[in-house]
């Protein structure tokens, strides 16, 4: 199971004891966010997206969970289309299923992994480790560095506040 994979991840950090496993669905940001306590921005969810002409690769981008793609800044970061994966695609490249996708022990070395700048309003987030039922609480540099990701960007677009 992936879940025990992402936890020999983090038992390099000494971290394996911080993935929290819960009883109910955390799914989706709603569900996780109702299985954590906290507001649904705090989860992080991880999108995986298509790389043109690269049938082995993918891009997945760590977003809080209010902020949505915005196709033109996605456009001009990476020079193509936003076109994400198919839920058997992002198993296949990532090694973890849909509702459970994170960026942690991911072995396959064309999957390029970014942190959105979305994330750094928070103090600490909540990405899922491998299952639709668990998370670990991380700070935003924590999730940079355990997720080994490349770089910090901006391709999101947050909720306008009424």
């Amino acid at each position: 199971m992936a879940i025990d994979k992402v936890k020999e991840y983090f038992s390099q950090f000494g971290l394996e004891d911080r993935i929290r496993e819960f009883d109910v669905s955390s799914a989706t940001v709603e569900l996780a966010a109702q299985a954590v306590g906290v507001e649904g921005a705090r989860i992080c969810k991880t999108l995986s997206f298509q790389v043109p002409d690269q049938e082995d690769a993918c891009i997945l981008i760590q977003f809080a969970g209010d902020a949505r793609v915005s196709n033109q800044k996605f456009k001009q970061t990476f020079g193509h289309k936003a076109k994400m994966l198919s839920a058997e695609k992002v198993l296949e490249l990532t090694g973890h299923a849909v509702g459970g996708v994170c960026a942690f022990a991911v072995d396959n070395p064309d999957v390029r992994i970014y942190c959105d700048e979305s994330l750094k309003r928070f103090d600490t987030v909540f990405p899922a480790c491998g299952s639709a039922n668990s998370a670990i609480e991380l700070s935003p540099d924590e999730l940079f560095r355990y997720s080994r990701a490349l770089e910090w960007i901006d391709v999101s677009k947050l909720p306008e506040v009424q």
